[in-house]
């Protein structure tokens, strides 16, 4: 028995590495060739994978760290399928021939095709202890036209083998809402990244195939498996669908999402890479206290990614909506990424505002306010070649200010200073746009409507008849004015950047005025109206929570007290219906100032639930009343699991969910947990942590990305700590962390130059605990890791010019130095301790 085993098994490789101290691991790389059953195996110890040569060539099993994804003889094939016939390794003339040479498997022979049509392919898989590279070649004696090419296709064991997978750009085809056999989705990805949550186990499949496009396809099939196909082209794949527009990337009842194609005659090469990766460890928010942290996690990986429908096509709409559109008319799709915390939801979304700047901008600088598969949410003829439309439901005007926050806030997220400048003409020419719709010249600009009874929308809430001054178009205004004017600062134009800000203020003043002084204020109602009419009637009083949050988040209402009555009002009739989220409008618009079917109140933009606006509703409560701020994320993490925020909106009396219009913005209130409860901001030159935690919260660790660093956020009462693998910060109030090799940056509070810069000559890590900080007197305590000997630099700045200063260490006096004549101090000290207390005050 044990000779005709070794005679069956001609071939086993195994190499066993051992653990040792300070030493890298290497995986077990495993090789078995049973050349009888004419099956070989091979693998890692994460990955292993099976292949059947009996007259065909496929994978029949891969198993990811133990978890078997891929079972059966027709696990993972080629396969191109004609309108006449179909093409496939599963059917050989002839068995291949395998080669196994060290940690190299090679199948060549694999021959198959007809007389019209002869496909020769081979196949190289490389084992290392770290990942399997599969090379295909593949050669074709003829062209061919093909109405589906799955080069190759993958058949995981079913739907629930994980919960989805992430494309290159950061979006997501998330299986939860393949709902229906035949239910299938293409994207443009070199890569998907699939994982389970409750086995922790992640598979990355990257594709390269030089000079020739790649795109991809995830199918539900008739028998409930999970078909992950992979085309290869000469041009880009274009969907299938709808005929005239060809712009469909998610299709039911069928799995030919993408438009036949010419494969010419010749040899292609291609190469798929499997490597394993833990999920928590990938994407894991760290230890987050009071609340339910893998609900948090869930809702962040899932739902806020759902709204990028391949690359360069980012939006808030779901890619599963049955017209599949983007809203250029949302300020929060940037902001989403903040908290996604993925670099690749970053790239893919710049490269997304780079295709939007050249084609969703008319030259006039008017921005398209939408793109979508079909064409049938557009206003007659007013389409785009790419998509992009004017809506049926009027001229949506807060596209404009909308394109230049997103722009502003991811380049505060990635502070790429030469990507911003790139859209900046394109950015100016935007707000200069909307900015000449101030025909009165008091600040407000107007809607291309005059009045309500022109039933036309003009604002996110499209189906209400807002017109002439909008405030909820005037509010995103203000709030893109502002960050783009401190960006043109940035870039050194003074001149736009003082332009842009005496903008801001212009309208700022006049949004403020009474109603009956040409504002939005209504003292009666205790709130900013919605719009106003060219004749003077007033519209929108009825507590309409977007314009209200806004007008306190974005800070163009600084009036405590409003903010106050206004917020406390809002809760009173929360309370009184207990309702687990904030609807769109408190009370009833009037007859006539909405589509009819809005009426009878609470219906759809009349009085439901819509829980895109939750970033800027965390935010203010966060400021005021965080208790309230978390009741609300908490409210929403609940109703993910009760079922996974998978709607366009929740109804007012039942509270249930409505609508296929599936909103990525279903997500924002955990959005809103991380910007406005945990305080993590990126901007352009620093981290800036300003927290509003609750007791409850405290003890929270939030594992966050910044730039190419893990940083851990520390949370605690009054005691706020952000850290990398060199540098600590801790204060007890907000301030901002930036560091780069052998230099930490301190900023005190919310200032955008650094307070404090330390250079540290050793790699030791250093701790700098923040105590007192203003012109006068400064201190903190320096903790290392180590005894060596370290010589520090300390540059500090905004000190009071040209002043003597005493710089003491450990309460005893070091030196006196003089500020320089901008405010700036610089000193050295030497030390082996592992603490000192430095202190720097005025020289008495």
């Amino acid at each position: 028995m044990l000779i005709r085993s070794l005679l069956h098994l001609s071939f086993s490789f195994v190499l066993f590495f051992f653990e040792m101290p300070g030493v890298c691991i290497a995986q077990a790389i495993k090789i078995k060739n049973d050349t009888q059953g004419k099956k070989i195996g091979f693998g890692n110890g994460k990955i292993s994978i099976s292949l059947d040569y009996d007259h065909k060539a496929a994978i029949s099993s891969l198993v990811v760290n133990g978890q078997a994804v891929i079972e059966g003889s027709a696990g993972g094939y080629s396969q191109i399928r004609t309108k006449e016939t179909t093409y496939s390794t599963l059917q050989l003339s002839s068995d291949p021939v395998v080669a196994v040479n060290d940690k190299t498997i090679r199948i060549t022979g694999i021959l198959y095709g007809d007389r019209e049509l002869t496909i020769k392919e081979s196949w190289t898989f490389h084992v290392t202890d770290s990942a399997i590279k599969f090379d295909m070649d593949r050669h074709l004696s003829g062209p061919v036209m093909a109405e589906k090419a799955s080069l190759p296709v993958l058949l995981f064991r079913d739907t629930a083998t994980w919960d989805g997978a992430y494309q290159d750009y950061g979006g997501l085809a998330w299986l939860y809402l393949f709902n229906k056999k035949l239910d299938t989705y293409g994207v443009h990805s070199h890569s998907s990244r699939f994982w389970n949550s409750k086995t922790g186990n992640g598979l990355t499949i990257d594709v390269a195939a030089p000079g020739n496009q790649v795109a991809m396809d995830y199918s539900r099939t008739a028998d409930d498996k999970l078909a992950y196909t992979i085309g290869i082209s000469r041009e880009e794949m274009i969907p299938r669908y709808d005929s005239g527009t060809q712009r469909r990337r998610f299709i039911r009842d069928g799995t030919d999402v993408w438009a036949p194609f010419k494969m010419e005659a010749g040899t292609t090469r291609q190469s798929l890479t499997f490597s394993y990766f833990n999920f928590d460890e990938q994407y894991g928010r760290g230890k987050l206290v009071g609340i339910n942290g893998e609900q948090v996690s869930a809702v962040l990986n899932t739902i806020a990614r759902i709204g990028v429908i391949d690359r360069e096509h980012f939006g808030g709409n779901s890619w599963h909506t049955p017209y599949g559109p983007i809203c250029l008319h949302e300020q929060y799709i940037a902001q989403l990424g903040l908290a996604i915390n993925d670099s690749s939801y970053l790239t893919g979304y710049r490269q997304c505002l780079d295709f939007y700047r050249d084609n969703a901008i008319k030259p006039d600088g008017r921005v398209w306010p939408r793109w979508a598969y079909s064409n049938e949410d557009m206003m007659p003829g007013e389409v785009t070649d790419k998509g992009f439309y004017e809506a049926q439901w009027g001229y949506l005007l807060d596209a404009n200010p909308d394109l230049v926050s997103n722009v502003a806030e991811l380049y505060d997220q990635t502070g790429d200073t030469g990507w911003v400048r790139t859209h900046q003409r394109s950015c100016e020419k935007a707000l200069d746009w909307i900015l000449k719709r101030d025909s009165n010249h008091n600040g407000l600009v107007e809607m291309i409507t005059d009045s309500h009874l022109q039933k036309r929308g003009s604002d996110w809430l499209d189906i209400i008849w807002a017109s002439y001054e909008n405030a909820f178009v005037n509010v995103k205004l203000y709030h893109a004015l502002v960050l783009w004017a401190a960006i043109e600062g940035q870039l050194g134009d003074v001149e736009k950047e003082k332009y842009y800000h005496g903008c801001a203020e212009k309208l700022k003043v006049s949004f403020n005025k009474a109603v009956g002084d040409g504002g939005f204020w209504d003292e009666a109602k205790k709130c900013y109206i919605h719009w106003r009419d060219k004749d003077g009637s007033l519209h929108g009083n009825n507590m309409v929570t977007p314009v209200n949050f806004m007008a306190i988040a974005y800070g163009i209402c600084d009036d405590t007290a409003r903010r106050n009555i206004i917020l406390d009002n809002i809760e009173v009739q929360m309370e009184k219906e207990k309702l687990f989220f904030w609807p769109v409008c408190m009370y009833s618009y009037n007859p006539g100032e909405g589509n009819d079917w809005q009426f009878p109140f609470p219906n759809y933009e009349n009085g439901d639930l819509f829980l895109s606006w939750g970033g800027v509703g965390v935010k203010v409560y966060a400021d005021y009343k965080p208790e309230l701020a978390v009741k609300y994320v908490k409210n929403v993490l609940a109703q993910y699991a009760k079922d996974g925020l998978a709607f366009q909106r929740y109804g007012r009396v039942k509270q249930d969910g409505r609508g296929d219009d599936i909103l990525s913005g279903n997500s924002l209130s955990v959005a809103g947990l991380y910007t406005g409860v945990y305080g993590i901001n990126p901007l352009h030159n620093r981290f800036y942590l300003n927290p509003h935690i609750t007791p409850e919260l405290s003890g929270t660790r939030v594992r966050y990305n910044f730039r190419g660093q893990r940083l851990t956020i520390g949370l605690d009462m009054n005691k706020y700590t952000v850290s990398n693998d060199r540098f600590t910060v801790i204060s007890g109030t907000d301030f901002g962390f930036y560091s780069a090799d052998t230099t930490l940056w301190y900023f005190n509070g919310g200032r955008d130059r650094s307070s404090l810069k330390v250079g540290v000559s050793t790699g030791s890590v250093l701790t700098l605990d923040i105590g007192a900080w203003g012109p006068g007197r400064m201190s903190w305590i320096q903790s290392f890791s180590d005894k060596h000997l370290k010589r520090l630099s300390y540059e500090l700045h905004d000190l009071k010019r040209g002043t003597d200063y005493t710089i003491s260490v450990n309460n005893k006096v070091f030196k006196n130095v003089r500020s320089k004549a901008d405010g700036t101090l610089v000193f050295g000290y030497e030390t082996n301790k592992t603490s000192d207390k430095i202190g720097i005050k005025i020289r008495s």
